[in-house]
């Protein structure tokens, strides 16, 4: 009984040695798009970002109103271009990304601005991201809506 509890924790050791704790994690394909989409948001590149979503994409955004809306790449990326007219300076600064199983990535956000008037917002921002086959086929968007 006693070799077997030797070997148990000698193999237990052995495992535990050979982790490499300073191997960065992999990185996911999803997050690899979610960070590429944030670029594209950032140089305000819409055709790239809306290319970036199947050809149809669930929306859920209070901006679009209540419920889920189906948007087309080319309604994605005109509303992003009107959006930019107001805002010419629009930036995401991404906080953090979280991972949840094989096809959503959340990400948290702080978008900012200055509009027409010099005056400057800065909305923080929840989205979960669904992504299959390289493509977000859904794109859920919190914020708070209520006007101060």
């Amino acid at each position: 009984m006693k070799k077997v509890i030797i070997i148990v924790v000698v193999f237990l050791v052995i495992s535990c040695n050979n982790q490499n704790p300073s191997k960065p994690m992999n990185i996911s394909e999803n997050q690899k798009v979610v960070k590429q989409y944030f670029e594209y948001f950032n140089d305000h590149d819409w055709k790239k970002m809306a290319e970036m979503y199947t050809q149809t994409a669930d929306f859920k955004d209070p901006s679009l109103g209540p419920g889920i809306v189906r948007q087309s790449r080319e309604q994605i990326q005109n509303k992003y271009a009107e959006l930019n007219k107001i805002f010419p300076d629009l930036h995401d600064k991404v906080l953090q990304i979280y991972p949840s199983g094989e096809k959503h990535i959340i990400v948290e956000f702080v978008s900012t601005g200055t509009g027409p008037d010099n005056s400057k917002f800065e909305l923080p921002i929840c989205t979960i991201f669904t992504i299959e086959n390289g493509l977000i086929t859904k794109d859920f968007t919190y914020f708070d809506n209520f006007e101060e």
